[in-house]
Order: C-alpha cells, then sequence, then structure tokens
C-alpha cells in the first residue's frame, strides 16, 4: 500500500493575524520541571560544599556553622 502524500495549498487571509499556540503537553512540562529542580538541587549542593571545606581550610568556625545547618536541608530525608 502505498504511502499517503498530504499536499497544502496556503491562500491569502484578509482578517486580522492570528496568532497561532501549540499547547505543551503536561508530561513534557513536567518532565521538564522535574529535570530542572534535580540540576538545581545538585548544583546547590556541591557549591555548599565547596563553600563548606574552604571554610574549613580558612579556620572560620562561624561560617562553617552556618553553611553545616544550610547543608542539613540537602541531607535531610
Amino acid at each position: 500500500m502505498k504511502k499517503e502524500k498530504i499536499v497544502y495549498r496556503f491562500c491569502r487571509y484578509q482578517g486580522e493575524r492570528l496568532q497561532a499556540k501549540r499547547e505543551i503537553p503536561y508530561e513534557l512540562r513536567l518532565f521538564a520541571r522535574l529535570i530542572l529542580d534535580e540540576l538545581c538541587f545538585n548544583w546547590n549542593k556541591k557549591r555548599l560544599e565547596e563553600d563548606i571545606n574552604g571554610s574549613i581550610e580558612k579556620g572560620n568556625k562561624e561560617n562553617f556553622i552556618k553553611l553545616s545547618n544550610e547543608y542539613k536541608h540537602f541531607i535531610w530525608e
């Protein structure tokens, strides 16, 4: 069986210009949101670990305590 061919014909429209919107499926939006959340979480956790290690090397106890309290939110389950 031969494949059907689709032929488009464009006719000039005399009215106002219309804006066509294509809706993004919910599953795709959810997947994109989850991926972005995971990327942001990992980046923030890595940056916080680097800051904690830097404060340990510098011997800044106050900064270490502050950063370690923030880090608890990343490892809490």
